[in-house]
C-alpha cells in the first residue's frame, strides 16, 4: 500500500545481464514494488560505459550517463544500486556512497568480501543500510534469513555449492562423460563462464561468497586470501578449485556411489577457530549436494537449537538475481536497515580461518583414483584393506578407511611409486 511519501530517487550503475533486469523490474512492475516498498520508486539516472549502446537497447536517454560518480553525488539521488561488479571503480563508488550518507544495494561479491570491515565501519559509522542479499546465491533468500530469522541460534556450520559455473562442469562430466576440457567449453559457449574462468574454476567466487556467510554466520570477516582452495594430495596440495578434477577421477567416484562437487565450507571449532575452506569433495550421489546439477546453488545451515536448514535455487542469472537486487531496494524503502539486520559489529578475523588442511583433521573417508596401479593381490595398508575399491583399464578408484588425513596419506603413500602423487577428496558422508 502506498503511502503520501516522496518517490526513493534510486541512481543504477552498470546496466548490463543484472543491472537491466532490475531497470525492467522497477519500470515494468514498478506499481507492484512500490506498493510492496510503501512509496514510490523512481529510477533517476543510469550509469554506463557506452550511452550508445544503451540507447539502443531502449534505455530511456534522459537517464543516460557515463559518471557513475555524478550520480552519487547528485541531490537527486536517495539510493545507489551497484551492479558494475570488479574491484575499480565500484569500491570507490560504493565507499563514496557511504560516506555521503546514501544507502547502496549491491550485487558485488569480490568487494564486499575484500573490503567488508571497511565498508561495514563506513555504513554504521553514518547509519546508512549497505545491503547485498545478492552477492550470495543469485535469486536465493540465504543472508538474510541468516541474520534476522536465524538471528537467535548458534550457527555452527555453513557450506553449500555457491558457484554455478563449476557446478555446471561437473555436472556435465559425470552424466556426459566430457573431460574438464570440453566440459569448461560448453559453459563458456552458454555464457555460464567467462573468456577467462579463472575466478569461477579456480574458486575465487566461491571463496568470495563463504567469506560474506562467514561474516553473517560467525561475526568475522575472514581474509579472502586465508581460505584454502588446493585440495591435499598425498605428497602435498593440488591445483585450485576443480581445477584438477579428471575425468577418471569423476567415473571411479560414481561407481562408488560419489559424485564430485566444489562445496564452500566454514564452521566453528570447539576451540573458537573458524575452519573454512572451498574444496572439491566427494558427496553421496543420492544426497541433496549430490542431486544439486547445473547452475543450482544449495546451502545448508547448521545451527542451534534450529537443526540444519537447506536452501537450494538458481545460483546465477539475470532475472533471478535481480529478484534479491529488487528485494534489496523495498528492504531500504521498508527502513529495514542493512544485511546485517541487527547483528554486532564484525571484527576482522585477525589470524584469519585455519587452513584447509587442519580444518580436515578429523577422521573421514577420502577417495582417490590410483593410475595404472593393480591392487589386486597386495597386502594393503589397514586404512585402504577394508576400503570400498574398483578396478578400471586406467587403474583403482578407492575409498579409504575412516582415517585422519595424516593415516591416509601415509597408506596412500605405501602403495604409490615413489615419484606418484594423487589427490585426496575428502568425502562427505
Amino acid at each position: 500500500m502506498l503511502t503520501n511519501r516522496p518517490p526513493l530517487r534510486v541512481a543504477i550503475l552498470g546496466a548490463g545481464t543484472v543491472g537491466r533486469e532490475v531497470l525492467r523490474g522497477l519500470t515494468e512492475d514498478g506499481h507492484r514494488i512500490s506498493a510492496g516498498a510503501g512509496q514510490p520508486i523512481a529510477v533517476v539516472g543510469v550509469a554506463v560505459r557506452d550511452i550508445a549502446r544503451a540507447k539502443g537497447r531502449g534505455i530511456p536517454e534522459p537517464l543516460l550517463t557515463d559518471a557513475p560518480a555524478h550520480l552519487v553525488a547528485a541531490d537527486d539521488t536517495d539510493l545507489i544500486v551497484e551492479l558494475m561488479g570488479g574491484e575499480d571503480p565500484a569500491f570507490t563508488i560504493i565507499a563514496g556512497a557511504l560516506v555521503a550518507r546514501k544507502p547502496v544495494v549491491t550485487a558485488n561479491k569480490h568487494v564486499i568480501a575484500h573490503h567488508g570491515p571497511e565498508l561495514e565501519s563506513m555504513a554504521r559509522a553514518g547509519g546508512v543500510a549497505l545491503r547485498f542479499e545478492a552477492a550470495v546465491g543469485g535469486g536465493i533468500p540465504i543472508l538474510g534469513p541468516i541474520a534476522a530469522d536465524l538471528a537467535a541460534n548458534e550457527i555452527r556450520r555453513v557450506r553449500g555449492i555457491v558457484n554455478g559455473t563449476t557446478n555446471f562442469i561437473l555436472t556435465l562430466m559425470a552424466e556426459e562423460g566430457r573431460p574438464y576440457a570440453a566440459a569448461l567449453e560448453e559453459a563458456q559457449a552458454l555464457g555460464y563462464a567467462e573468456a577467462d574462468p579463472s575466478g569461477d574454476v579456480e574458486g575465487d567466487d566461491a571463496v568470495n561468497k563463504l567469506v560474506i556467510l562467514a561474516r553473517l554466520a560467525f561475526g568475522e570477516w575472514l581474509a579472502p586470501d586465508s581460505i584454502g582452495r588446493r585440495p591435499p594430495t598425498v605428497r602435498g596440495v593440488g591445483e585450485p578449485g576443480i581445477t584438477g578434477v579428471g575425468d577418471l577421477e569423476i567415473e571411479g567416484a560414481a561407481a562408488l556411489g560419489y559424485t564430485i562437487r566444489l562445496l564452500a565450507s566454514a564452521g566453528r571449532l570447539e576451540d573458537g577457530r573458524i575452519a573454512a575452506s572451498v574444496l572439491p569433495t566427494c558427496v553421496p550421489s543420492n544426497s541433496p549436494f549430490g542431486w544439486t546439477t547445473g547452475v543450482t546453488n544449495r546451502v545448508e545451515i547448521e545451527g542451534h537449537p534450529v537443526g540444519t536448514i537447506r536452501i537450494a535455487g538458481p545460483g546465477a542469472g539475470g532475472p533471478e538475481t535481480s529478484s534479491a537486487v529488487l528485494a534489496d531496494i523495498v528492504a531500504v524503502a521498508r527502513g529495514l536497515g542493512s544485511t546485517w539486520a541487527g547483528l554486532p559489529p564484525a571484527v576482522a578475523s585477525a589470524d584469519g580461518p585455519i587452513g584447509a588442511e587442519d580444518g580436515l583433521a578429523g577422521s573421514r573417508h577420502w577417495f582417490a583414483f590410483l593410475p595404472a596401479l593393480d591392487l589386486a593381490g597386495r597386502s594393503l595398508p589397514a586404512a585402504l584393506d577394508e576400503a570400498a575399491a574398483v578396478a578400471f583399464d586406467d587403474g583403482t578408484a578407492i575409498r579409504s578407511e575412516h582415517v585422519t588425513l595424516e593415516e591416509a596419506r601415509a597408506a596412500f603413500a605405501a602403495v604409490l611409486p615413489l615419484d606418484a602423487d594423487v589427490t585426496l577428496y575428502p568425502c562427505d558422508d
